[in-house]
């Protein structure tokens, strides 16, 4: 078996050092010894999650850049860029020779983009540490962005999944974001839109990556049978000698004063009807995390919450419900999703605005709430067998200046009480800005029926 690695890389030695050897620039400490953090001289951050009692480790890079870094003209660029870095480096001159190393080592890469961050990862054997960072290394410092109009078809013919054959939008998510957030963003796909996945250019791709991949944007998170040393070892190997500044700001999401519910119907093909019900929120500095968290799974994230047992188990009107969080650093947003057929929407829609103003009215019971939180201090426990859940979940904090050890989330969400619920519903689960999403063979007179429904939620308020 031949193995390649980056030709900088390859002849360079580092010492295995001690807790007390680190160089001059690196800062180290462990936060309730549940990770380490550290930080090189050039600003690359490492995370180190040791779980010895596993077989393998799991490496994520991530970056600083998303969806929301983008302009009107740029959108779809960071999920564009991502693309390319498949496409091979200066060491691995083709995707499929990239590929190779990676499976050679026991890995398959993968990566996403979402509005705030991009990501790779993969799963090594521990022995693999330094060969898999220098991988990642030469993908994220030295990618060659060969084959543009290959992947350009290929991003085209992805993004057509949320467009019908009329070329009009059917993803109910880019449906409401427009919506919640008009004139930024947010409010456009992740993904870009065909005008702008047309013309983006070979020059814009390096203009970007020079920008926003930087070591200063980079978080280098290992999670699994691995040692802290031997992480920053391979660390400082792989990563460096990258230099690099601070990326520009984002785009602040702005005020919308005055604003009103909205709704967008399209109609399109289908058994069913999509439905998706929007509450924008303040982002992660605005809210309480852990109530909003236990309030969603009330709502709608487990076979016995509200939306669950009283649509499907008792009304049989859709075969599943779900209440899905997402939090930005200054915006976000609390959304209901469900199918169902067509003449059970306007029934469906009322039963649920009705169970979300109850939620608003009355404290949710003491079982409820202890069930509810014991099933989501259950799956907080599970999460540390698993060594990507925790490479992501402290890499994505380290990123987004959002680090909770999960101690810290236990404690919060043990303190959630039906008194705390209650005045999260009634705060953020308001008609204004509430935004809505209908999308598949509905009846015209149903759409009137439900946007009277709507006008009428917490009109008392």
């Amino acid at each position: 078996m031949i193995f390649c690695f980056p030709v900088p890389l390859k002849n360079r030695r580092i010492r295995p050092r001690t807790d007390s050897s680190f160089p001059t620039g690196l800062s180290n400490f462990m936060d309730d010894h549940e990770f380490y953090k550290d930080t090189l001289p050039n600003g690359l951050r490492v995370i180190t999650v040791e779980m010895p009692h596993l077989h393998s480790i799991e490496m994520v890079c991530y970056v600083r850049a998303g969806g929301r870094n983008e302009t009107p003209e740029t959108a779809g660029i960071s999920h564009f860029l991502e693309h390319m870095l498949f496409r091979g480096t200066a060491e691995y001159p083709s995707s499929l020779v990239l590929e190779q190393a990676f499976e050679d080592l026991g890995g398959a890469v993968n990566a996403a983009t979402d509005s705030e961050t991009t990501f790779f990862h993969s799963r090594f054997p521990p022995r693999n540490l330094s060969r898999g960072a220098a991988l990642f290394a030469s993908m994220l410092q030295r990618p060659l962005l060969g084959d543009l109009e290959v992947e350009r078809r290929i991003i085209l013919e992805e993004a057509l999944e949320d467009f019908n054959e009329r070329g009009e939008e059917i993803s109910p998510d880019n449906l409401t974001a427009a919506l919640l957030w008009p004139d930024h963003p947010l409010g456009i796909p992740t993904i870009g839109t065909r005008e702008s996945l047309h013309r983006i250019s070979l020059e814009d791709l390096r203009a970007y990556h020079s920008t926003f991949y930087s070591p200063r944007a980079i978080v280098f998170a290992v999670a699994g049978n691995i040692r802290r040393q031997e992480v920053l070892s391979a660390a400082d190997i792989a990563f460096g000698d990258w230099e690099g500044e601070n990326p520009p700001p984002c785009l602040a999401v702005p005020d919308y004063p005055g604003e009103k519910s909205k709704s967008v119907w399209v109609r399109d093909s289908g058994s069913q009807v999509n439905v998706q019900l929007a509450f924008r929120l303040p982002g992660r500095r605005g809210v309480d995390g852990a109530a909003m968290r236990v309030l969603r799974r009330v709502m709608g994230g487990t076979g016995t919450s509200r939306l669950m047992l009283r649509l499907r188990e008792e009304l049989g009107l859709t075969y599943n419900v779900e209440a899905n969080l997402s939090l930005f650093e200054d915006s976000g947003c609390l959304a209901v999703d469900l199918s169902l057929a067509p003449e059970n929407l306007v029934r469906a829609v009322q039963e649920l605005l009705d169970i979300l103003e109850d939620i608003c009215l009355r404290p949710a019971g003491g079982q409820e709430i202890e069930r509810t939180v014991r099933s989501f201090l259950f799956d907080l426990d599970f999460s540390r067998d698993h060594s990507d859940e925790m490479a992501f979940r402290f890499g994505w904090g380290e990123t987004v200046d959002y680090l909770r050890t999960l101690e810290q989330d236990r404690r919060d969400i043990a303190a959630v009480t039906p008194e705390i619920l209650q005045e999260t519903a009634r705060r953020f689960l308001v008609p204004n800005p509430m935004k809505t999403a209908v999308v598949g063979p509905y009846r015209s007179r149903d759409r009137e029926a439900v946007e009277k429904l709507m006008s009428r939620f917490r009109t008392g308020i």
